[in-house]
């Protein structure tokens, strides 16, 4: 069987190649009726357009690429995560784009930037010193940060991560906890591959930072531990269970992430500890999962889903020849049991 062409399809429809390819790439240039025409013959026969002669045309790809941090797995170990691909996902499919995942090669993103094939990239905690926002400038492709930094080089979707850490470090300490420890995110993303940190843990850490100074305390004093760990319920679990073996074991948990949260959860139950009234314990994000657990989990709302549509959409509008904003959704503290003593 020969392959379907577009001569066959506008012949058929008795319209001009060009109001065929109106009909596949730009559909609001043609009429609705000519569009449902030109679609009804499209699939009857099968045609299947070659992507490849469709970006010669409209110098698209119609592809949009999410660079990842971090190993696949451990990006969809977190729920929060999951919400943020999720929205971007959703708003891709609105606007007909395809979604291209494209994970570490090597363990590099720079490696991973260097041989994307799309149209416009998303990053996750790239800050505007990070070597593939060079990259992605030098090669003029339109990019978005989600939990980057707002400059003048990266347009920015996220949250105050600073005021957001500041507020659920305030509430622990405002009942009376001393003995901190911190479960810092493992980074997501490096400057270079000699950095050591990423955006969203230095933004948060500053925020603690200010929270502890206005109770004499600070991240350095042995009353508070920072340990890494990685955005999953068994890491939580593991480091919650160390630090609570100690002598001087911790009495709060603050945890960068729910799913590090709930893993510490299980810990201080497996070791006979109540939450909150021998060691209170807090999270990040406020995963669905948060009110499943018991106790439920004191966090930080934080809107995952909606930070994936706003940066997919605002990569779109890029685009589109539009200024890419700055846009800063809001958080909310929200206080439950694990934190909260019954009265």
């Amino acid at each position: 069987m020969s392959k379907v062409t577009i001569n066959e399809i506008a012949e058929r429809a008795g319209v001009s190649k060009t109001t065929v390819s109106f009909a596949l790439n730009y559909p609001d240039r043609i009429s609705k009726e000519t569009y449902a025409k030109i679609i009804s013959i499209v699939e009857e026969l099968g045609y299947v357009p070659n992507p490849f002669a469709r970006s010669l045309t409209t110098k698209r790809l119609g592809a949009i690429g999410l660079l990842l941090p971090q190993k696949i797995g451990e990006i969809f170990a977190n729920p929060h995560m999951a919400q943020v691909l999720s929205g971007i996902g959703e708003a891709c499919e609105q606007r007909e784009y395809t979604l291209a995942i494209l994970p570490l090669i090597r363990g590099k993103i720079m490696e991973a930037a260097r041989k994307s094939y799309v149209d416009g990239l998303i990053t996750i905690g790239v800050g505007p010193d990070h070597e593939v926002v060079e990259l992605l400038k030098k090669n003029r492709k339109p990019f978005v940060t989600i939990d980057g930094e707002e400059s003048s080089s990266t347009i920015n979707i996220g949250i105050d991560h600073r005021a957001a850490a500041q507020e659920i470090m305030e509430h622990v300490l405002g009942l009376g906890y001393r003995q901190v420890a911190i479960l810092s995110l493992e980074p997501e993303s490096k400057p270079s591959e000699l950095g050591h940190s990423s955006i969203v843990v230095q933004q948060r850490l500053e925020g603690f930072q200010l929270a502890l100074e206005k109770y004499g305390v600070s991240l350095g004093d042995a009353q508070v531990s920072i340990q890494n760990c990685r955005g999953s319920s068994e890491d939580g679990y593991r480091r919650a269970r160390e630090l609570l073996m100690r002598i001087e074991r911790p009495l709060a948990i603050v945890a960068m992430s729910d799913i590090a949260a709930i893993g510490a959860l299980g810990a201080a139950k497996d070791l006979a500890l109540r939450v909150p009234e021998d060691v209170a314990i807090a999270g990040f994000d406020d995963i669905p999962e948060s009110v499943l657990v018991t106790p439920m989990l004191t966090t930080v709302h934080q809107p995952g889903r909606e930070k994936g549509i706003e940066a997919a959409t605002m990569v779109m509008r890029m685009l589109e020849g539009q200024v890419g904003n700055h846009i800063r959704l809001s958080h909310t503290l929200i206080i439950r049991d694990s934190t909260r003593h019954s009265s």
